[in-house]
């Protein structure tokens, strides 16, 4: 039989944590973090990471495994939660996957094999060398022109899964969204997707307002704290809630500018969240009010018990 495991996804600020915390102590659970940059240390409240207190008692994993200056890529995650899910399970606990990173969680669950394809030293140059030239912008069109669907999931600035993404395309003659849809094995786990959704009002309320309490509790001074230690032009540093703050500590903007762009781009990350999981993945959805969240636990709980039972 193959291993069961419980994966909570939806957008950013929906409820996510609260319900894993319920669903753990129900289920004898073990929590594992789908979000790609709770894995680095020091980044913890842009990330919005548990803390202690909030755990009650619940093991979480997946968080606190890298420096800013170390790249983590999906096969990483891959390998390390499968490792994670194998140790939950030889303690017959419940692994719990809970988080935002789509294609991360979707790279898990479908064995994706990311060692096919090895990289191409000179073609990989030859696109550095026109991106100095040109500008990422400039490879980033291309993309889109050649790959609209992979250019949606990747930001315009991240160099290197736009040259990836380039590169698979001149070096197979495929898409890196056909290239990938290739290289998707059968699951090796058994596994119920709970997804959480509310109304798009409410929710980008509720992310402006995470956004506000954040910088209450101090997020301007961990992104200061992360650029004195030299990790700006890291890749960890170009995730929301970071790379929005650093023109402001330049002198470029003003802090009320760098907030309302991260409320904005926090926004459209939700959005996109939202369009990744409803096309790409098979999930049980769940949608939450303030007056219902309440029974919409409890109707998830039952629906958790069946498929655990069975």
């Amino acid at each position: 039989m193959k291993q069961k495991v419980i994966v909570i996804v939806g957008p950013t600020a929906v409820g996510k944590t609260r319900l894993s915390i319920e669903v753990a102590k129900k289920f004898n659970g073990e929590i594992i973090s789908g979000d790609s940059m709770q894995v680095y240390k020091g980044m913890d409240i842009g990330t919005a990471k548990i803390k202690e207190e909030e755990t009650e008692g619940i093991p979480h994993h997946m968080i606190d495994l890298k420096s800013p200056n170390e790249e983590f890529s999906a096969r990483d995650f891959q390998y390390y939660v499968q490792k994670y899910i194998k140790e939950i399970s030889a303690r017959n606990h419940i692994p719990i996957i809970v988080g935002g990173s789509g294609l991360y969680i979707q790279a898990v669950l479908h064995d994706y094999n990311f060692s096919n394809e090895k990289r191409d030293d000179a073609l990989t140059k030859n696109l550095e060398a026109e991106m100095e030239q040109f500008g990422i912008e400039h490879l980033f069109k291309r993309l889109k022109a050649i790959d609209p669907i992979q250019a949606e999931k990747i930001h315009p600035n991240n160099n290197r899964r736009v040259i990836r993404a380039l590169e698979i395309y001149q070096k197979t003659g495929l898409t890196m969204t056909e290239y990938q849809k290739q290289q998707a094995g059968e699951s090796p786990y058994e596994s119920m997707l709970v997804g959480l959704e509310m109304d798009r009002t409410l929710l980008y309320n509720r992310i402006n307002k995470r956004i506000e309490d954040m910088v209450k509790q101090g997020l301007l001074e961990e992104v200061k704290s992360l650029i004195d230690k030299g990790y700006t032009n890291y890749q960890s540093m170009k995730a929301i809630g970071y790379k929005e703050l650093i023109p402001y500590f330049a002198g470029e903007v003003s802090l009320e500018d760098s907030l309302e762009i991260l409320k904005r781009n926090s926004r459209r990350y939700a959005k996109r969240q939202y369009t990744w999981f409803k096309n790409k993945m098979d999930v049980n959805w769940y949608e939450l009010t303030p007056l219902t969240i309440n029974e919409k636990f409890h109707d998830i709980l039952v629906d958790l018990a069946g498929f655990i039972e069975s």
